[in-house]
């Protein structure tokens, strides 16, 4: 049975691709050339923050976000930024019964954002910052297991990478998605370990007949 499902937001709720034109602009790189560069560091399996180096040598991310904050340009998402697909698959999974949750590595920042966008939506939201624990450490699923109101294998954690949503929330023991948008679901997808996923999708509006499935098939 599936009781709950949990949501990654970056590429999964939320289309970042304004935030990876914001920072181009901040560091004056052309856009089309800082997304090219995202998308090879992805392609060799290294860490995306890499990106920012390649351009400004020892730049440090956090200490840039709080310039940019300052500077009143903050890293920043709104209703606009939202697939479309995400308003109506939460209210259908919600109509169905399930437990709904929203746990990602975010900001402080971006956790108030969210809280704004989805406190009717969901259950719960819990962000990397709150809990003091990053994806893919196994500490943050295990507080994401600890959070939820039922069994790991019965929390279905969708999220669009391999590394950091798929393969840790499987280790916890969860149930899993991997949905095929953004750099990483696309550039991820032929990765052999894609098929452990136990869905694996192009939008959220798949989701509840999958779960209304298999938990018909469990009854």
């Amino acid at each position: 049975m599936i009781r709950a499902v949990v949501f990654d937001v970056g590429e999964c709720l939320v289309d970042e691709t304004r935030e990876y034109g914001t920072w181009a602009d901040w560091l004056g790189v052309p856009r089309h050339t800082f997304v090219a560069q995202f998308g090879a560091v992805i392609a060799e399996g290294r860490d995306y923050r890499e990106t920012f180096q390649v351009f400004r040598p020892g730049f440090d991310l956090y200490e840039e976000r709080e310039k940019r904050a300052v500077a009143g340009m903050p890293e920043t998402f709104g209703e606009e930024d939202l697939y479309p697909d995400v308003r109506p698959a939460l209210a259908r999974l919600r109509a169905d019964g399930l437990w709904l949750a929203i746990a990602s590595n975010q900001t402080v920042r971006a956790g108030a954002i969210l809280r704004n966008l989805f406190a009717a939506d969901v259950d719960l939201i819990g962000t990397s910052d709150d809990w003091g624990a990053s994806k893919p450490d196994p500490a943050f699923f295990e507080r994401v297991a600890a959070v939820v109101p039922a069994e790991p294998d019965e929390i279905l954690y969708v999220g669009d990478r391999l590394d950091n949503d798929v393969l840790p929330a499987a280790r916890a023991g969860m149930q899993t998605v991997l949905i095929r948008r953004g750099p990483w679901g696309w550039i991820q997808q032929h990765d052999p370990a894609a098929d452990g996923a136990t869905f694996r999708i192009d939008s959220l509006a798949e989701l509840p007949e999958l779960i209304a499935k298999t938990n018909a098939g469990a009854n």
